[in-house]
């Protein structure tokens, strides 16, 4: 898909709906995660990143920290960021601006990213898969705008097995109403894999049901 082309959203889809109460309470809800979790994951994800850099679903802005370590350590790294929500994108922007961070932002779905054919030397996706519309279509858009080569990083939480699985299929619609269209039981790693990317690697670790299970790994692009 080229950036030109019309994206519609169907009613099956987590789209890019504006979801002012949850962007409000977000960082307030995921703070003690992130604090005793994803931050350390954050940097390990992120470490050693250089050249242009696409933040996809930047969401309230959860990387940008990390991202200016990267910067001060005296990596070059030049800066674009994605989000569909204007609530969580305002936030994101506010948080640049106190971070004293150079990035720009963009409006737009994963699905239909406006950047041109290998614009990125990586892109970054961080708890962002479970809530696009079209997971397939979302990573097809991270293959083209990546120059041959470049690198896919992914932190990411997916479906677990047994009894905690079953769990997540069965919370998922709730979870998703209340969560910004999140879902619990996508089979993330997998649909990476069969994408079309190279060396697609990845960890797991642990993580507080009803999430349960998280990749952080990384691909190349063909």
């Amino acid at each position: 898909m080229r950036p030109h082309e019309p994206f519609v959203w169907g009613e099956d889809m987590a789209g890019p709906r504006a979801h002012p109460v949850f962007a409000t309470l977000y960082d307030a809800l995921t703070g003690p995660v992130e604090r005793r979790l994803a931050r350390d994951l954050r940097r390990q994800l992120l470490r050693g990143c250089e050249g242009h850099l696409l933040d996809l679903g930047a969401g309230t802005g959860a990387n940008l920290p990390v991202l200016r370590e990267v910067r001060d350590a005296g990596t070059r790294l030049e800066i674009d960021a994605v989000e569909p929500d204007p609530f969580m994108l305002r936030r994101a922007r506010r948080r640049a601006a106190e971070l004293g961070l150079d990035a720009r932002f963009h409006q737009a779905p994963a699905e239909a990213l406006p950047f041109a054919d290998g614009t990125f030397d990586v892109v970054v996706s961080t708890l962002v898969l479970c809530t696009v519309g079209d997971l397939g279509r979302s990573l097809g858009e991270i293959s083209r705008v990546l120059r041959p080569g470049g690198t896919f990083r992914f932190l990411e939480h997916v479906r677990e097995g047994g009894a905690a699985g079953r769990w997540q299929d069965r919370l998922r619609p709730l979870w998703a109403a209340v969560a910004g269209g999140c879902q619990l039981n996508r089979r993330t790693g997998e649909a990476i894999r069969q994408a079309g990317f190279l060396d697609v690697r990845w960890d797991t670790r642990p993580a507080p049901f009803p999430v349960a299970r998280l990749l952080i790994g990384s691909a190349r692009r063909a």
